[in-house]
């Protein structure tokens, strides 16, 4: 018989330890935000701990399609591993939103090919794509601006996000509320657009939190910042 892929073994070893840590109760919560697996995240972000960086077995893990198993995959790859269409195809199979949430965040953000993809996701037709090319221009709104039509994005985003789908429309707003924290020129404006769409302005916020109904997150953030 031939010999067993030692990785095929630690896929399924994985495997067993994910679905012994099954909690309904955390089930529950995470179906209440889309999310299809019960798996509680610090016990999850403790495995990923253990295992360490395992490109191949991350992989392998994401070729399961299981979501706490994805999850675990994007916390032990290696991100600048991915090649542009590999990232392209697992942001589109990632439709559970904590997955599609830390690819963005954890691999996409940290990938030599994150400028590439931001211009093509930010134009897909698909709103959760765009909303992904949202995110990552709302990263080089706070840490590369160089090269960025702020004014432009700003047309945009007063044009579409007002009507957007709830998860494109969350990264427009995100983006809105960046570029008027960090560009003092721009920020009455984006506050003006703020307030004309209303988008979020009665989201529930929990105390101590700030609101990200953009003309109030502009407002804390600007004010942490002179108050620091």
């Amino acid at each position: 018989m031939a010999a067993e892929n030692p990785v095929d073994t630690t896929v399924a070893d994985v495997m067993a330890e994910l679905a012994a840590l099954e909690d309904p109760r955390a089930r529950a919560v995470n179906e209440k935000h889309g999310d299809d697996h019960g798996v509680n995240l610090g016990k999850l972000r403790a495995v990923a701990k253990r295992l360490r960086t395992q490109q191949e077995l991350a992989v392998r893990l994401w070729e399961t399609a299981d979501t706490a198993a994805r999850l675990l995959a994007l916390l032990i790859c290696r991100p600048k591993a991915f090649g542009r269409d590999d990232l392209d195809r697992m942001l589109r199979e990632a439709r559970a939103p904590k997955v599609h949430d830390w690819l963005v965040n954890y691999v996409a953000k940290k990938s030599p090919h994150a400028e590439e993809l931001r211009v093509a996701w930010s134009a897909d037709p698909d709103p959760v794509v765009a909303s992904a090319g949202w995110a990552l221009t709302t990263e080089r709104v706070g840490k590369k601006p160089e090269g960025l039509d702020l004014p432009g994005l700003l047309d945009v985003i007063e044009a579409e996000m007002k009507d957007a789908p709830d998860r494109l429309q969350w990264a427009m707003n995100h983006c809105l509320a960046q570029i008027g924290i960090d560009n003092p020129g721009l920020r009455a404006r984006a506050v003006g657009i703020g307030e004309r769409l209303e988008v979020l302005k009665d989201y529930p916020t929990s105390p101590g939190c700030t609101s990200p109904y953009a003309p109030d997150w502009i407002a804390e953030m600007v004010r942490r910042q002179d108050a620091g």
